[in-house]
């Protein structure tokens, strides 16, 4: 299984005092919990888990924690960063195990171009991410789907994309994830809207361009 090593400190002081001063320091604040392990308030370096978020992926990066002389398996459960600066406050760490199934949010993406689109339709992807159950061996980094195929109103549902060995959507089967909508056709007051708009932005004609007769 891949993992990325991170390292931590126990710390033994809480609260917003002591964490501004840790963060002066140059490090962060964070907490790691769950099943069978009691909150441990740590201290970690925020390059390290920036570098590791920043990866291909993302937050469902598993962390290898060394923490109190053990190596445990973590995920981050929650970040606070600073809304002006996007700098790193401070860390929620998930334990999970090896044999363990999970669930997390892995991104969705489409592959190609459709033939909808080429004939003028327009692709809508309803989710950016999809909702999975599975053990942290097997997160993949993203889910793809080839869209080439697809013509005017044909849809992609949750049951037809290919999803890696030992991964499965939570979401319901029939669910529509991607469809190639028509174009749209422009109403009757819309196209005299336009009309009207191309009149006035039409240059006005010269004086004297009238046409003369003879005297």
């Amino acid at each position: 299984m891949e993992t990325t090593t991170l390292q931590a400190e126990v710390r033994d002081s809480r609260g917003k005092g002591p964490a501004r001063r840790l963060r002066a320091q140059g490090k962060i604040p964070g907490v790691f919990y769950g099943p069978g392990v009691e909150p441990t308030p740590l201290t970690l370096s925020p390059k390290e888990l920036r570098k590791a978020l920043r990866g291909e992926r993302g937050r469902n990066v598993v962390f290898k924690l060394s923490v109190g002389g053990k190596d445990e398996l973590a995920m981050v459960k929650d970040v606070t960063t600073d809304p002006v600066s996007q700098e790193l406050l401070h860390v929620d760490l998930y334990r999970v195990f090896e044999d363990k199934v999970l669930e997390i949010e892995v991104p969705f993406h489409t592959r190609g171009r459709a033939q909808g689109v080429v004939m003028g339709g327009v692709l809508n992807v309803t989710r950016r991410t999809l909702p999975v159950r599975t053990k942290p061996a097997n997160i993949p980094v993203s889910i793809d789907v080839n869209v080439t195929h697809l013509n005017l109103k044909d849809t992609i549902s949750v049951e037809q994309v290919p999803l890696p060995e030992g991964v499965e959507c939570t979401l319901a089967p029939k669910l529509t994830l991607v469809i190639i909508l028509e174009p749209r056709k422009a109403t009757a007051a819309e196209e005299a809207e336009d009309a009207a708009a191309a009149a006035a932005a039409a240059p006005a004609p010269a004086e004297g361009a009238a046409d003369k007769t003879e005297s």
